[in-house]
């Protein structure tokens, strides 16, 4: 481990298919060091693949096949900040596809069960001016799965 902090994530058996979903999805990421486990454990077999280091979107992280005792829910999601609909709806597609899940408010779950925020950095600027313009941001938002920028663009202006 060569970060000082970096978050694990804990999977059941599928962790180094999980990272090469992520390189595969995100840009700046890719896949680093592999273990396999040196000896029997309870959820697997000498040989096996135990951790996968990694950099998603240029953060560390270490993926660990740890077995099904633990599983990811919404307490722990991860906010992609995008620069456009284009980027967003890559994401989302990406992540939603092949067995993810939409939820609400630009939030997903991935096929893992690891869930996203896909936030378009022209919904926090909405947020962040604070009154009407956060206002009918908030409200457009709260009634999208996907963030449609130009929904929220047509809401701030009052064309909703």
């Amino acid at each position: 481990m060569t970060a000082r902090i970096q978050p694990c994530l804990w999977y059941d058996d599928n962790a180094e298919e999980a990272a090469a979903f992520y390189a595969a999805t995100f840009p700046d990421s890719r896949v680093g060091a592999v273990q396999r486990a040196p000896g029997d454990y309870p959820s697997g077999k000498q040989g096996d693949v135990l951790t996968v280091e990694m950099t998603i979107l240029g953060m560390p992280f270490l993926l660990l096949n740890g077995g099904p005792q633990f599983t990811f829910d919404e307490a722990i999601s991860f906010q992609v900040a995008t620069e456009d609909q284009a980027e967003t709806d890559r994401y989302w597609d990406a992540i939603v596809g092949g067995g993810g899940q939409e939820s609400m408010c630009g939030w997903c779950r991935d096929r893992f069960g690891l869930s996203w925020q896909i936030t378009p950095k022209r919904l926090v600027e909405y947020m962040a001016q604070g009154g009407e313009t956060a206002q009918r941001a908030f409200k457009a938002m709260m009634g999208m799965r996907r963030i449609d920028i130009a929904a929220l663009d047509r809401a701030v202006a009052g064309k909703d």
